[in-house]
């Protein structure tokens, strides 16, 4: 977790409202990263309560920032009203009074009572309640008051506005207050007295006079019961001392809010911000009993040491509740530090790199609280110490670990999972060198964790990060045991196939029947099918000129030659816009298969003298328009060369083939060899320019590899190619000559020159 920015974020915050209800924002795009960094799932064995704040790069796990504010205590109020009226309203219409804008409806039953005039309110609701009903009464009432504390707490402003000199309206009526007291105090029913003690510390919070809410609290706490309204009430409490600026006492609520209240934890962890160290001394020393200590080293331990918030809890309560999404958090900090992503190194290194990475300290006091069973849940320490055995190398004894938590935990779905990936991993770490005997262990766990758990997901269980570790790991020990395929298919390298022998080979192996198990799962996984391969063999031979071998290995491509292109491959435009050619009209629709088909039935034709001009031209066109500059770029496309805009996003093999008009070239040559007039000789000429043109770019920019922001501007767009030169002295009284002057400012500037 980035701790410095969360704090710096609360600062800032804490600067602007400190208030209990107030909205928390944060840059946030949720946690989608931490089901591919961690194979330790929080949610196995944690009260849901603490998910918020679970390890993570937000301000808060899974939901970014706390958006419940106004929301938060909805269900339980309507049910707490619903007992206290025994169903006299039904649960829409109570809905509606204590959840939407029922004000003014609320507002006009109040006049009814106090002058007992009917109105359009009262004919409304008397047909649905018994208006004069005790209960009804003192329930609408009360409402009247709490909804006019609403109009302060509720009200929206820029909470990005950074600006102290913007603030929210406060409640300036006192005596209005003291008319809560009043009632407060008049009112013998329990469930109302209650209502009215906590409107009353919650109007003095948004009133000009806080520090009233404070002395009231103060008198009356003691006869208030320790429900969840005397937890909101203290949060209240706590907030004001913040602004009082007596921050350990501040501190020291928030953390008996977050102890007591699990719907409280993620505002009373917002809220808990000591200044400085002697804050926080003086919170723990106002601290009476353990359990307030180990609360307090609780919600510091979401902000700072988890490991030493561990440490001092367990000291304390070796069963307090707290230490389980602390422990989660340890453990996911750890798994934080280790990078898995193989690079060059072996297995033998990387287990190396993983262990030195995991802190000793932290596998020493998770081992020691596992094998202490003392704690509430001995299983999920049982869990956690296994893993971090893993990691460290103690393969044995994480095995030991496993059993002993298998044997006594509750068996959920995702607690059988979480054990069963642990156990996995562990397994699979055993192996420095892959044998016939040793894979055994892995097979059944591979196929689970590649086929079974993708097609049925389990909530919030953390498996992916395992399988892309597991396929690197694989990958690694057929390497070291010179096994180029297998390498190959539990890590794809973009640029394997660029080996024409890399290439056969993948290929016997995908075509063969007697594959061993694990090579069966390979073949299954891997992203590059056979289809894939000879469909690429085919565009390879094609941009060669080898159309009889590209016909032979399209057929073979398992469907991929019906693939249809969007324009007509066979156009020679002036401008190159592929989309414009796309869009155009089309009578006839071209698969791969068709075009390589007719390009044979052309080279044919020529072979045989036959229309040698329009044959030419037409497979100019043909193979200048599955270069990147055609508007058949989809031809080259595909699993094996990649695809992209622009030739930087292709490797150097792929992005010197697309990026050739040679070929191109050569036919455009031949079609002007077999001109009849001038027409034809000039857009010949133009073809050829382009040609020449897209050659310059080639050298200029793309075949050196350079970004957009390496490319030097030395004002050099174009030069005068041999193409250009040609049509300006020689058939600038030509048709085609003016319709390249009207559609190609590249020429246009030349010829004005």
């Amino acid at each position: 977790m980035k701790k410095a920015f969360l704090k710096k974020l609360l600062i800032a915050f804490s600067a602007l409202t400190l208030l209990v209800y107030g909205t928390i924002y944060a840059c946030s795009d949720g946690d989608w990263g931490w089901s591919f960094d961690s194979n330790f799932t929080p949610e196995t064995f944690v009260d849901k309560s603490y998910s918020p704040l679970f390890l993570s790069t937000d301000v808060f796990y899974g939901i970014g920032y706390d958006t419940e504010h106004l929301t938060r205590f909805n269900s339980e109020n309507i049910k707490d009203w619903s007992t206290y009226l025994e169903g006299k309203i039904d649960e829409k219409d109570l809905t509606f009074f204590l959840t939407d804008s029922s004000s003014t409806d609320v507002a006009d039953l109040v006049v009814y009572y106090k002058k007992g005039k009917s109105n359009k309110w009262t004919d409304k609701w008397n047909k649905k309640i018994k208006l004069n009903d005790s209960k009804i009464k003192d329930f609408l009432l009360f409402l009247n008051d709490a909804q006019i504390v609403e109009t302060y707490s509720t009200q929206k402003y820029d909470s990005w506005n950074y600006d102290e000199t913007v603030k929210p309206e406060v409640l300036s009526d006192l005596n209005w207050i003291k008319t809560l007291e009043k009632k407060y105090n008049e009112t013998k029913d329990p469930f109302l007295k209650n209502r009215y003690w906590f409107l009353i510390i919650k109007a003095n919070f948004y009133s000009d006079q806080q520090i009233n809410g404070v002395t009231f609290f103060n008198q009356t706490e003691k006869t208030v019961p320790k429900n969840t309204l005397y937890y909101r009430a203290l949060a209240y409490i706590a907030g004001i001392e913040y602004k009082q600026k007596h921050f350990a006492k501040s501190n020291f609520l928030y953390s008996q809010v977050f102890d007591k209240c699990p719907t409280m934890r993620v505002v009373s962890a917002y809220c808990f911000h000591p200044q400085e160290e002697k804050d926080w001394q003086q919170s723990l020393s106002m601290t009476k009993i353990k359990e307030e200590k180990a609360a307090l080293w609780a919600i510091q331990g979401y902000y700072n040491d988890e490991e030493k918030a561990i440490a001092e809890i367990y000291k304390l309560q070796p069963k307090n509740q707290h230490l389980d999404y602390l422990l989660t958090r340890l453990i996911n900090n750890q798994e934080n530090k280790i990078d898995q992503s193989f690079k060059d190194k072996t297995v033998l290194e990387n287990k190396k790199r993983t262990k030195d990475s995991i802190h000793k300290s932290t596998i020493n006091l998770v081992t020691k609280i596992a094998e202490s069973d003392k704690t509430a849940k001995p299983y999920l320490w049982n869990v956690a110490a296994g893993y971090l055995e893993t990691l460290n190398g103690n393969f044995k004894q994480a095995d030991k670990d496993f059993d002993k938590a298998e044997n006594i935990m509750p068996k959920t779905t995702l607690a059988i999972n979480q054990v069963r990936l642990l156990r996995f991993v562990n397994n699979l770490s055993k192996i420095d060198q892959l044998n016939p005997e040793n894979e055994k262990t892995i097979l059944a766990d591979l196929s689970w964790l590649y086929s079974e758990l993708p097609k049925n997901a389990i909530e919030n269980f953390r498996y992916e990060n395992a399988t892309a570790w597991s396929k690197n790991y694989l990958a690694a020990l057929y390497r070291s045991q010179k096994n180029t395929v297998m390498a190959e298919i539990f890590n794809h390298e973009s640029g394997f196939y660029d080996n024409e022998k890399q290439l056969l080979a993948m290929k016997a192996f995908l075509s063969k029947a007697n594959k061993t198990e694990i090579e069966k799962i390979g073949a299954t996984i891997y992203e590059i099918k056979l289809a894939d391969i000879n469909y690429f063999q085919g565009v390879k031979a094609t941009f060669q000129n080898k159309i009889p071998e590209a016909i032979a290995f399209m057929k073979q491509a398992d469907g991929l030659e019906k693939t249809v292109f969007y324009g007509n491959p066979f156009l020679g435009n002036i401008k190159d816009c592929h989309d414009c050619d796309h869009q155009a009209p089309q009578k006839k629709k071209y698969t791969m298969l068709d075009f390589l088909t007719i390009i044979q039935k052309m080279q044919d034709n020529t072979a045989k003298q036959v229309d040698l001009y329009n044959n030419n031209l037409l497979l100019g066109n043909a193979f200048y328009n599955i270069t990147h500059f055609g508007n058949g770029r989809l031809f080259y496309e595909g699993n094996i060369a990649g695809e992209g805009s622009t030739p930087d996003f292709f490797r150097d093999p792929i992005r010197d083939m697309i990026t050739n008009c040679s070929l191109a070239k050569t036919y455009y040559e031949k079609a002007f060899m077999a001109t009849k007039n001038n027409e034809q000789k000039a857009k010949c000429q133009y073809m050829i320019a382009k040609c020449e043109r897209n050659d310059f770019y080639n050298k200029k920019y793309y075949s050196l590899n350079l970004s957009t922001w390496d490319i030097q501007d030395d004002q050099i767009n174009f030069i005068a190619w041999q193409g250009f030169k040609n049509l300006k002295a020689n058939y600038s009284k030509t048709k085609y000559y003016q319709e390249i002057i009207n559609e190609c400012g590249y020429f246009k500037t030349y010829a004005r020159k």
